[in-house]
């Protein structure tokens, strides 16, 4: 059998981390990590030179400009990653023959719908990082001759996203054990995802060689304030966490009150939120079992 050359531009992130470690774990797959410095996104030639002296089958963008607040006053910097590094790898994809994987967020979405997203929903986003990563999907898509454009939200893995300090999961603890107070808004909704979880199901899409937009997160949703309390149930904290509502944590960027996301196409489901975080938790060594 023959494996397929799996490059993954970003490979250093929270997504990155995990999903270069289980592509390794399948005997299908040769994986060709690529950090910031091997192959920076938003220059072109060197991205062209790079993929195209590779060869991939399959090129997964995971490179982005992840801070949403920031996005607010540095549009050019979100635009030049998150759009014109992506057409970039897009074209790059293009000229070797490869299939093009665009990692996306829930946030192309406006959150007004008030249940969980599908793939043909259509797109409305309310914030400038979430714009810009729409702009990078249609424009990977008119670009790419095959492409596969995968939409996660509320991610949290081992490495912690660079960009933003760490997780969630990882900022409750730190504030639980330092005794600070926890105040978690309880009107935005979301579909937590366990970046492991979600790299299992993406290396299934590439297995199975599919295309166009897909939706990749746990199963169910809950507010960041339901969140938290997960969090602290599982690891036993007592500590109270206060519900507030989103506008008394007044913040750059509006977020989407509903962006919970699940998939109208016939893939695998992932296992239920609770369980993926309870796993999240055994992994980094935070709890040694589940609850009994």
């Amino acid at each position: 059998m023959k494996r397929r050359k799996i490059a993954i531009v970003g490979s250093t992130g929270q997504l990155g981390t995990d999903l270069s470690e289980v592509l390794r774990e399948d005997d299908r797959f040769d994986v060709i990590p690529l950090s910031h410095q091997d192959a920076d996104c938003t220059k072109t030639n060197e991205v062209q030179s790079v993929l195209l002296k590779l060869h991939p089958d399959a090129v997964i963008n995971c490179a982005a400009y992840v801070r949403v607040d920031e996005c607010e006053d540095h549009a050019h910097e979100a635009f030049e990653v998150n759009a014109i590094g992506a057409l970039n790898i897009a074209r790059a994809c293009a000229a070797a023959d490869a299939l093009c994987v665009y990692v996306s967020t829930d946030y192309v979405f406006d959150g007004a719908k008030g249940m969980p997203y599908i793939e043909s929903d259509p797109t409305f986003p309310i914030n400038v990082y979430g714009a810009s990563k729409l702009a990078g999907e249609h424009l990977v898509q008119q670009t790419a001759p095959r492409c596969l454009i995968v939409r996660m939200a509320s991610l949290f893995g081992k490495t912690g996203a660079r960009g933003k300090g760490g997780n969630f999961i990882e900022t409750v603890l730190r504030r639980v054990k330092a005794s600070e107070p926890l105040r978690v808004v309880n009107d935005v909704t979301m579909s937590p995802t366990y970046a492991r979880d979600a790299s299992e199901a993406l290396a299934l899409a590439l297995r199975d060689e599919m295309t166009g937009p897909l939706h990749l997160t746990n199963g169910g949703a809950c507010t960041w304030y339901e969140f938290a309390e997960a969090v602290l149930d599982f690891t036993g904290f007592g500590a109270p966490v206060v519900p507030v509502s989103s506008k008394a944590l007044p913040m750059p960027a509006r977020r989407p009150h509903n962006s919970a996301l699940k998939s109208e196409r016939p893939f695998r489901e992932l296992r239920q939120w609770q369980d993926a975080l309870e796993a999240y938790l055994i992994e980094k060594g935070h709890v040694t079992r589940g609850i009994v």
